[in-house]
C-alpha cells in the first residue's frame, strides 16, 4: 500500500506451499511467510517498492509476486497487479487491514499517517500489521463436476474456491483449513467421519505431480515413514513444511500409543488431558481423535480458547449482540411482508 507522501507499508508476506509452476489461486498459501529469514524479507519488501515506483504506482494497493530459488537465493518477479486482487482480498482478512477501504482513501488525497487503524483504534495505518498467528488457505476444487478434465495442477487456475483458516501455529491452521473444506475430509491423511484411509502406498514419482490431493499423498509419505528430504526434492515442499507436518504425525502416533497402553477406557488421567490439549491445540478435529482412540466423539469445549478479547476489539467480527439485533430486524421484516400479503 503506498500514498502520494509514499509512505510504503507491506500489508501481508504470503508464501506458496507449491513450488513455481502452480498457479498462486491452486497453491496452499501461508501468511505470514514462514520460511524467509529476515534478510530476505527485506530485501523483497525493498524490490516490492521499486516495482511499485517503476510501474507508476502512486497511491493505492499493489500485489508484488516473486520467485526465489531456495538454493542460490535468486529472485525473479513474477507477477505484479497494480489494483486490488484476489490476493488482497486474501490479506485483508488475515490482517484485518481494510485494503480496498484505504485505497479509496489514498487515492482522494488521504496519507496513511492520517488514517487511524481500525483494529487498534489507535495507531495509524502507516505502521505494518505483525501478526502473532497463522493464517493457511487450502483451494477448493470440483472436478467431480466434470468427468474427463486433466485434474494436475499448472499455470492455468482451475480451483473453484478456498477456504481460510488461523491458528496459533502452522500446524493448527492447516487442520483447520482442511476440516473447512466440506469434502468430508478432517485429517491431513484424507480420511473422515464416513471415508476411509487409502491404504495404497505413496511414492516419490506420484508426489512430484501437482495435483489436488498432492496434500494428502505428502503428509501419507510421511506416514510411511519416507524421509523428508526426498519428500522435499520429489514435490518441492519446504523442508520446514514437512517438519511441521511430520509434528502433527507424532501427536498422532502418541494419541494411538496412548489408546493402546490404556484399553480398559481411562481417559480422566492428567496424562490423557495433556495430550487431548496437545491435539486440540494442533487444530485436530473431535472426529479425528475419537477415531484415534476408537473411541465415540469428545466434547473438548474445556479446552477452547477464549477469543473475547480479539472479538471486543475487532470491529469486523460481529458479536452477540450485533447478532440479535440483526435477527430481530430480519424477523420483523419477515412480518410485516406476511402481514401486506407478500
Amino acid at each position: 500500500m503506498r500514498d502520494k507522501a509514499d509512505n510504503f507499508v507491506v500489508v501481508c508476506s504470503i508464501e506458496n506451499l507449491d513450488p513455481m509452476g502452480v498457479h498462486t489461486g491452486d497453491s496452499i498459501t501461508v501468511a505470514p511467510a514462514q520460511t524467509l529469514t529476515d534478510r530476505e524479507y527485506q530485501i523483497l519488501r525493498d524490490l516490492a517498492h521499486r516495482v511499485l515506483t517503476a510501474v507508476g504506482v502512486e497511491t493505492g494497493g499493489s500485489n508484488v509476486q516473486f520467485g526465489v530459488d531456495p538454493k542460490t537465493g535468486r529472485v525473479v518477479v513474477i507477477e505484479m497487479n497494480p489494483r486490488v486482487s484476489r490476493s488482497s482480498a486474501l490479506a485483508s482478512k488475515a490482517t484485518g487491514f481494510p485494503i480496498a477501504k484505504l485505497a479509496a482513501l489514498v487515492a482522494v488525497g488521504y496519507t496513511l499517517d492520517e488514517i487511524t487503524n481500525d483494529i487498534t483504534g489507535q495507531t495509524k495505518a502507516a505502521f505494518e500489521p505483525s501478526l502473532d498467528y497463522v493464517v493457511v488457505k487450502i483451494p477448493r476444487w470440483a472436478f467431480e463436476k466434470f468427468p474427463g478434465v486433466d485434474s494436475t495442477l499448472g499455470p492455468q487456475m482451475k480451483s473453484v474456491g478456498e477456504s481460510m483458516a488461523l491458528g496459533r501455529t502452522f500446524p493448527e491452521a492447516l487442520n483447520k483449513a482442511i476440516q473447512s473444506l466440506e469434502i468430508g475430509v478432517d485429517a491431513l491423511d484424507a480420511s473422515g467421519p464416513n471415508r476411509e484411509l487409502i491404504a495404497e502406498p505413496e511414492t516419490l514419482s506420484t508426489l512430484k505431480i501437482p495435483t489436488a490431493d498432492r496434500l494428502f499423498r505428502v503428509y501419507r509419505a510421511i506416514q510411511q515413514g519416507i524421509s523428508l528430504e526426498e519428500i522435499s526434492k520429489a514435490s518441492g515442499y519446504d523442508l520446514w513444511f514437512l517438519a511441521q507436518m511430520n509434528e502433527i504425525r507424532n501427536c498422532e502416533l502418541e494419541i494411538r500409543n496412548y489408546a493402546k497402553q490404556n484399553a480398559e477406557g481411562r481417559m480422566q488421567d492428567a496424562e490423557f488431558k495433556a495430550i487431548l490439549r496437545n491435539a486440540k491445540q494442533m487444530g485436530f478435529a473431535d472426529s479425528h481423535i475419537a477415531r484415534l482412540l476408537n473411541s465415540s466423539f469428545i466434547n473438548s469445549a474445556f479446552i477452547i480458547p477464549r477469543a473475547t478479547e480479539i472479538i471486543r476489539h475487532n470491529p469486523y467480527i460481529p458479536t452477540r449482540r450485533h447478532l440479535r439485533r440483526r435477527i430481530r430486524i430480519a424477523d420483523t421484516l419477515s412480518l410485516q411482508r406476511l402481514r401486506n400479503g407478500r
